[in-house]
């Protein structure tokens, strides 16, 4: 009689698959964040007034001073929990690259456009938190004026991609990654995602061009 072993799952394995869990619900979170947070800014294109009485409604409920220092912190844990899969050898970056290069698989370029977004999204994201936050309230009038300096539009001008670029991958591969987007269904859902791509930054520019023109 044959016999059949079985083993149980180690308790890294376990521990692995929480914090994978856990890194799908703070980026599902921060997805859902800004793409509300989209909204919110780009009200300015409609009105000045609107987005200032928006951002007033946050602030006179306190949503402003303690959820954003709860954002801040699911963007530091979600990219910490990111952070474990990412190569900062020189090595490890190397073969990472040869082997996208190699297999010219578009999820794997995927993941690797969003792990280089990350990068800069964890310098600029942080020194865009930090300064909003320490200026509250948050008015069209403020935002317009960092906009017509410079170097804070060469900042948003990067930023902003990078964003955008970060979080429809990251939306399309939370969809595969854990079953929600099925293997006959990926085709029709790059096309969403890339769609959804388009529309926040083409909202994004308009924006942005709004507060260069603000007077």
């Amino acid at each position: 009689m044959m016999k059949t072993y079985t083993s149980s799952v180690p308790g890294v394995s376990r521990l692995d698959a929480g914090l994978d869990w856990l890194q799908m619900l703070t980026g599902a979170s921060l997805i859902l964040f800004m793409w509300c947070h989209m909204m919110l800014v780009s009200s300015v294109v409609i009105s000045p007034n609107l987005m200032n009485a928006i951002a007033h409604f946050f602030e006179a409920t306190f949503m402003a001073q303690v959820g954003g220092p709860l954002i801040f912190l699911t963007f530091l844990v979600h990219f910490a929990l990111a952070a474990r899969k990412i190569p900062f050898r020189v090595e490890g970056q190397s073969t990472i690259w040869q082997h996208a290069k190699m297999m010219k698989h578009r999820d794997t370029w995927l993941w690797v456009v969003q792990a280089v977004t990350a990068m800069i999204i964890l310098i600029l994201g942080s020194i865009h938190m930090w300064t909003v936050l320490n200026d509250l309230p948050i008015t069209a009038a403020k935002s317009a004026a960092r906009m017509q300096h410079f170097w804070w539009f060469l900042f948003y001008m990067v930023l902003l991609p990078c964003v955008e670029l970060h979080v429809s991958v990251g939306f399309y591969r939370i969809g595969v990654k854990w079953g929600f987007v099925k293997a006959d269904q990926r085709k029709g859902f790059k096309r969403f995602e890339s769609t959804l791509f388009t529309i926040f930054m083409v909202i994004g520019i308009i924006t942005l061009i709004r507060f260069l023109m603000f007077g």
